[in-house]
């Protein structure tokens, strides 16, 4: 979205054998982070939590979550303008942000507002959630940090531009804090300790970063809209390499030890090899620009594209295994529970799909374009539409 204008402006001027492969795929991230985490499940997806955007800092997309055979809408819950944000849960509260500038907190249960926090600029950014406080960007150029509780703000820490990617986070290197990434229109990613919003460090690209930074191994790895991939040392935000991508970046990458998986703009999808520092193979279908994070559920990815499909490939290969087609573009970026698929589509239907062969296990039309990405945990799915409704729903029997 913004790498478009940004563009523009340039150019004028089966089910059994799946459940140890999503166990491999949890357990793909990083573990000096777990192991130097107070507590080894904060910051990562849970079967009863989803605290960030894609479920854990290397952002493979995956839920330990249980779903049942069908999922029923159980509420909703009004902003005040459409909603980009893709929503975190923790202990039963859903923390999303709107274009109407606010950041709410809900009762899972029923959707009831618990709090909400105004900021001066448009909710993009996807929550955060580290112990008992939330991370969130604006576009008033803000990253915030608020209690659950009540939203009180803790601090505010401002950088040159909108920020309309999710925070993540690492511990510092003593193990002490943890300190949050945050990528910004003013072309840098910006490192910042949680404790007081001090600045530790920022590096400085050549253009927008739209997308949320991964982390595992203890490096940073983001593309941008200057068409590169950037590879960060987390201890002191030292380039360790840059890679070309070949067009501009608007998503964010999904990272499983030394190979990262990202589309861009120019229709393709890329996988990297950091080990080596270039590009392992690329994957084409159709000229359609990629905005979806893409998910990894052992030896797939999946991601969504503006050809109205999902694409499921290979992962060591790029070969392509199915295409689950919509009928509008799928932004969304999808997450995997166990043998199944959750993603949203602009033609208004949260779909369900098998991983195994893509076939259709459920759809849901709401009416209205779903951007945002599904947040998944035991029976629940929570995820925003345009129509500026957050919308929830519970597993029933079948």
């Amino acid at each position: 979205m913004g790498c478009k204008l940004q563009m523009n402006l340039l150019e004028k001027l089966r089910y059994g054998s799946w459940a140890w492969m999503v166990a491999l795929a949890i357990q793909q991230i990083d573990p000096v982070i777990a192991a130097d985490s107070p507590d080894a499940t904060m910051g990562m997806a849970t079967e009863s939590a989803w605290p960030m955007y894609r479920g854990n800092p290397s952002l493979n997309g995956v839920s330990p979550a249980k779903i049942g055979p069908k999922l029923k809408e159980v509420w909703q819950f009004e902003a005040e303008h459409s909603i980009k944000s893709s929503a975190a849960i923790v202990d039963e509260r859903v923390f999303i942000g709107s274009d109407d500038g606010f950041i709410y907190a809900l009762n899972l249960k029923n959707g009831k507002q618990i709090w909400k926090y105004e900021t001066l600029g448009n909710v993009e950014s996807s929550p955060l959630v580290l112990g008992d406080y939330v991370y969130v960007g604006s576009g008033d150029g803000f990253v915030y940090k608020l209690a659950t509780k009540d939203g009180s703000l803790a601090w505010k820490y401002e950088t040159e531009d909108q920020v309309l990617g999710a925070p993540n986070w690492i511990m510092s290197p003593d193990g002490k804090e943890p300190w949050i990434l945050a990528g910004s229109y003013d072309f840098k990613l910006h490192c910042i300790k949680a404790s007081d919003g001090s600045k530790v460090w920022d590096y400085e690209t050549g253009n927008y970063i739209n997308g949320t930074p991964a982390v595992s191994n203890g490096q940073t790895v983001f593309g941008g809209c200057d068409a590169l991939l950037h590879v960060i040392q987390l201890s002191d935000g030292k380039k360790v390499k840059e890679i070309e991508a070949g067009a501009y970046i608007a998503g964010s990458v999904a990272m499983a030890g030394s190979k990262v998986y990202v589309g861009h703009y120019e229709s393709e999808f890329l996988c990297f090899d950091l080990e080596k520092g270039e590009l392992a193979w690329k994957y084409r279908d159709r000229s359609f620009p990629y905005y979806s994070s893409p998910a990894i559920a052992g030896d797939r990815v999946l991601t969504g594209c503006r050809d109205r499909q999902l694409h499921c490939l290979n992962r060591d290969t790029g070969e392509k295994i199915w295409t689950f087609p919509t009928r509008g573009k799928v932004d969304s970026s999808p997450v995997v529970v166990g043998d199944e698929v959750i993603f949203g589509s602009q033609d208004g239907r949260l779909y369900r799909a098998r991983i195994s062969d893509g076939k259709e296990i459920q759809s849901i039309d709401l009416g209205q374009p779903l951007t945002g990405s599904p947040a998944v945990i035991n029976d629940w799915v929570v995820i925003g539409s345009e129509d500026g409704n957050v919308y929830g729903f519970q597993s029933v029997a079948d």
